[in-house]
């Protein structure tokens, strides 16, 4: 007898069950956000499966790591007829794992749009997955959705609320998305529902407002304040998803390196000019560059280089065996590698 080529499934942890299809001959896996950074690289990994039958992209653009495995469909959930559309896509494919990327890693000046394709969005994508037998449903959230108080303690759990600033829309946006998600899956009792909580991601390839702030020769900061803060390296957010695509995890996990540095430090790594404000100067000046597009975030995030806002990712490990292989540190000095070889090319390239 020829040996066969397929693997055995791996064993069952004491918490997790192996993610199963109750369709003939594998998973089929469907991405919105599929050509986002997370997206595109769920998509190699998930070509790579020899459990994964399909791999359906959801997008308005196919991701560049689309292999034989992938199929492709066009669709904007801020479109009107997104609901109906999504609707067809999961039931033609035969989808019974849905995972939810698509959010902006980065703010916006287009908030209308972002209210849309976010909020509105993921009630468009609920309300298909409502007229589908869907299995799963794994969302990506964010752990600075909790916001940055005085009264935090030093590390938020998943039982702590959200408490960010309701007025940033980058930030109500994902929020009002948590809470569609967790109402569907209250209702929804034969969809197992995983919601991951990222701390800020970064790594050699990743570009957020994070990287960008951090890409700053002054990086300014806040006059007398000097928070905590933690990183999640990429490689380690993609296994985390990984992990709740093949087993079932159904609950709210943070998803964070081991580990804090103080903001001062994780600058001076970066080998950037720490530029203190007086707090009465930094909003106005901030919101304006905001405004004229040269400060990566909006004066709302003032508040994370005032307060602290770190999570507890003790239930990830304990629930989900989720164990970082970066710490918060090595995730950082791994972005500032990448960092300062981008930073010698351009210096090479540019004329003399």
């Amino acid at each position: 007898m020829a040996p066969s080529n397929e693997q055995p499934p791996p064993p069952p942890s004491p918490t997790g069950k192996v993610s199963r299809s109750s369709r003939p001959g594998g998973r089929v896996v469907a991405l919105t956000g599929a050509a986002s950074f997370l997206g595109r690289n769920l998509v190699g990994l998930l070509e790579e499966d020899p459990s994964v039958r399909r791999v359906v992209a959801i997008d308005v653009k196919a991701p560049d790591t689309a292999g034989s495995k992938t199929r492709m469909h066009e669709v904007d959930l801020t479109a009107p007829v997104a609901e109906e559309r999504v609707a067809e896509i999961l039931a033609a494919e035969e989808v019974d794992t849905l995972v939810h990327l698509c959010f902006l890693s980065s703010p916006t000046h287009a908030t209308a749009w972002a209210h849309e394709l976010e909020s509105v969005g993921t009630m468009h994508l609920l309300n298909a997955a409502r007229q589908v037998s869907l299995r799963k449903l794994v969302m990506w959230s964010q752990t600075l959705l909790y916001g940055a108080h005085p009264t935090n303690p030093n590390f938020l759990t998943e039982r702590h609320p959200l408490r960010a600033d309701q007025g940033e829309p980058y930030l109500a946006d994902k929020m009002a998305a948590e809470r569609e998600v967790l109402a569907f899956g209250a209702k929804s009792k034969g969809t197992v529902v995983t919601i991951l909580r990222t701390a800020a991601i970064v790594g050699p390839t990743v570009n957020n407002y994070v990287t960008r702030y951090l890409d700053q020769r002054a990086v300014p900061t806040l006059l007398g304040f000097d928070p905590l803060w933690q990183f999640v390296h990429e490689v380690d957010a993609l296994a985390a998803f990984k992990l709740a695509i093949d087993r079932d995890y159904p609950g709210t996990f943070n998803i964070v390196g081991e580990g804090v540095l103080p903001l001062s430090t994780v600058i001076r790594l970066a080998g950037r000019t720490n530029v203190p404000l007086v707090h009465s100067v930094a909003s106005p000046l901030i919101g304006a560059l905001w405004i004229a597009q040269v400060s990566p975030t909006p004066p709302s995030f003032l508040r994370y280089l005032r307060y602290l806002c770190v999570a507890d990712g003790d239930k990830a490990a304990r629930v989900m065996g989720f164990r970082p292989a970066y710490t918060t540190r090595e995730a950082l000095l791994d972005f500032i590698s990448a960092q300062r070889l981008r930073d010698a090319r351009l210096l090479q390239e540019s004329p003399a």
